[in-house]
């Protein structure tokens, strides 16, 4: 008996609920921790309160931009090129996407000195109350992004199968037409986020490096440094804030992008609903492979890595149980095809998570063989570094490759194109449905990472600090396998709205047609296809400005206060932080707005024939070069910490050093230019659909 599709997409609702009410749940847990001795509560709040600091100030300037762009769209509304909900979704999803970083960022502050006492006793207590803060992230970004298209769905449906003026007018076609663009004030929020977080973490991070560990030769988050409060701050403002925002972006677009192609596939209200009903069956999936996340007192990295992937393939695997009953429910058993759609997307997302561990932990020969090149100097780890970053990308391709394949041929592609592209968006959302437990697998990391610098700041026994390098070193594993993920997604939503961009064109009385041999099309290719080089390019350059400058400060500090390197004196932290807040605000301006300018003007320039080849474009070399930098950044980043273990003369020896240099360029390469790429693709497909109706209407060519 097949289920109304108002129940399936109520149920979406009610998942969001639940995903919402564990977050609070696990977020009281990790508060009832204890968080350690008054020098340990001292340094998290130091942290929390320039986090918060920043934020504060980048929401300030955020909101001065969208107020701007929301006036332009309410103009454009006026017009009549899109409906006056366009201007309300923009401000709605920017503001749940600063919610949902921001959320992450307060319970990743207060997690971190409760994770380092936690590790006090033993290694499995800290495990669980870094996943568990960085659980909140992922269950919050989940249920925030689902209840936010399910509303939106209802309202839609309302609206326009009630206001008169609409009354003689295809209800599914106008929410499919209306709900397109949703996803692009939570994007435009995830690229500023994840842009001025990246550079302000990555600045701190380099500059502290540089000077505290090669010049000055002391560890890693040694008191000492100058750096290290601001390094500890930009963990929780790029890899927590930012990537919260980054992935609701990613989990909101992959949803609206399949429910947007339900009316085309001939599927109905039905269609519409399944992505929410699967949202909710992930939610579910992810709680029951929460609680499959234990290990021993003594484990090893390896056991560790062990017991979060089973977290991970237990929540697939029940997201492929309950989409067993879901799609039939909803769709009828004519349309059975699309749940091997579904898993499709799964196996793509757990197979891109085995390579990209493979590539990036030190378990594996990749990372042990940049170690083994650190022994004869810093140019030969840049090199074996790029090149493991290159080979990574295979994998990810072929595999991507070959899910939109498999979702295309199950979904019934070959006798209905329409129904197969749905199939390709059901497998995106697939794809992303375990983003709760994935997201947490990702988002732990940043918090063991401020636990150890809370430890070593703090004056604990060393064995504290091998705790919580253990938990560090396998999230720089999970962090690559989560942006792997993220980028994969981001690859097949994308690709997605790219086709809706051109039915939308189609229905608006444009081309039906975009042969390669229109000169228009290549050129737009090759514009789209430069774009993400150059993107990476200006936020190479701004963490490379802004790192520059804590440098100097720090070997000021270290020059002009006298005793600092004794540990007599008292370095000032402020002023670190004062300079990657300047940078990042100022730095991330026209890396983000490159997203929002090259559709608007290669549209208007080219026509959309320009603008489709710019989507496409855009889309294969921003996804290769995602994957690259996020393989090369995690690579260089373990092969530094598997000689900080011991090989090749350990901390302070000359490999050391040498690895130091490969991490402080991998780390802007997978925590800023990188995560951020999957962001500009989808980004720039809703500006263009956004603009459809303008292009259509007024471009020069």
């Amino acid at each position: 008996m097949e289920l109304s599709y108002t129940f399936v997409a109520a149920f979406g609702l009610i998942g969001a609920f639940i995903g919402l009410i564990f977050a609070a749940g696990l977020a009281i847990r990790v508060l009832k921790s204890p968080d350690g001795n008054e020098k340990m509560v001292e340094i998290a709040k130091a942290v929390r309160e320039g986090a918060g600091a920043y934020l504060k100030q980048q929401y300030l300037g955020v909101s001065i931009f969208f107020l701007i762009i929301s006036a332009l769209l309410v103009l454009l509304s006026y017009l009549k090129y899109f409906t006056f909900f366009i201007p309300i979704a923009f401000l709605v999803g920017g503001l749940f996407s600063a919610v949902a970083g921001y959320i992450g960022m307060a319970i990743a502050t207060r997690a971190s000195s409760r994770t380092a006492q936690a590790a006090i006793t033993s290694l499995n207590k800290a495990l669980q109350v870094s996943f568990s803060g960085g659980a909140v992230m992922g269950f919050v970004v989940v249920g925030l992004g689902t209840l936010y298209v399910a509303i939106w769905f209802f309202v839609l449906r309302y609206f326009f199968s009630h206001s008169p003026e609409f009354r003689n007018m295809d209800t599914l076609q106008l929410i499919s037409q209306t709900i397109l663009p949703f996803g692009i004030g939570a994007s435009a929020q995830a690229l500023f986020a994840r842009v001025g977080g990246g550079i302000f973490t990555k600045a701190a991070d380099v500059g502290a490096d540089l000077v505290g560990k090669i010049e000055a030769g002391i560890p890693e988050d040694d008191p000492r440094n100058p750096a290290v409060i601001a390094d500890n701050v930009g963990d929780n403002v790029g890899d927590v804030a930012g990537m919260g925002a980054d992935l609701f972006e990613s989990y909101v677009g992959s949803i609206i992008a399949a429910m947007a192609l339900a009316a085309s596939a001939g599927l109905g209200f039905a269609g519409m609903a399944l992505p929410l009903g699967l949202a909710a069956c992930g939610i579910v999936a992810s709680i029951i492979g929460f609680f499959f996340i234990r290990t021993g007192e003594t484990a090893s990295q390896e056991q560790l890595l062990k017991a979060l992937r089973s977290g991970v393939i237990v929540a697939s695997i029940a997201v492929a149980i309950f989409s067993f009953f879901l799609v039939p429910a909803c769709l009828g058993k004519a349309n059975f095809g699309f749940f091997w759609a579904i898993i499709a997307g799964l196996t793509s997302g757990v197979l891109i998570s085995l390579a990209t561990e493979y590539f990036t932990s030190s378990f594996y020969s990749p990372v042990k063989n940049i170690a083994d090149s650190a022994l004869t100097g810093p140019g030969t780890v840049i090199i074996s570094g790029i090149g493991v970053g290159m080979m990574a990308t295979a994998l990810p391709v072929i595999f991507v490759s070959a899910a939109i394949l498999c979702a295309f041929w199950c979904s019934g592609g070959i006798q209905n194109f329409s129904q197969g592209l749905y199939g390709i968006g059901i497998a995106s959302v697939g794809l992303l449905s375990t983003l709760s437990i994935t997201l947490a697998s990702d988002a732990y990391g940043p918090i063991a990472d401020n636990a150890g610098g809370n430890a070593q700041m703090a004056g604990l026994d060393p064995k504290v600090r091998q705790r919580t390098d253990a938990l560090d070193s396998l999230g720089n594993t999970t962090a690559a396998t989560g942006k792997g993920f993220a980028i994969a997604s981001a690859a097949l939503t994308a690709l997605v709205l790219i086709v809706a961009y051109k039915d939308l064109i189609v229905k608006l009385g444009g081309p039906t047609s975009f042969a390669v041999s229109n000169p228009r099309l290549i050129v737009g290719l090759f514009i789209g296809g430069m774009l993400p080089f150059v993107f990476c390019a200006l936020l190479m350059n701004s963490v490379g400005r802004a790192a520059s400058k804590v440098v100097v400060e720090v070997r000021r500090q270290f020059k002009e206060i006298k005793g600092l390197l004794d540990g007599t004196g008292k370095p000032e932290y402020g002023h670190c932080v004062q300079i990657v807040t300047a940078a990042a605000q100022k730095e991330m301006l026209a890396a983000a707005s490159l997203a929002l300018v090259a559709p608007a003007l290669v549209g208007w320039l080219l026509g959309v024939e320009g603008e489709v080849g710019l989507l496409l474009g855009a889309l294969v070399s921003g996804f290769v070069l995602a994957v690259f930098m996020a393989a090369a950044g995690g690579a260089w980043d373990n092969a530094k910490k598997y000689i900080e273990e011991g090989a090749h003369g350990g901390k302070g020896s000359a490999a050391h050093k040498a690895a130091v240099v490969g991490d402080t360029v991998g780390d802007p390469f997978k925590d800023t230019a990188g995560p951020s790429l999957n962001i500009l693709i989808k980004l720039m497909s809703m500006v263009a659909i956004v603009l459809a109706s303008f292009i259509l209407k007024n471009s020069l060519f």
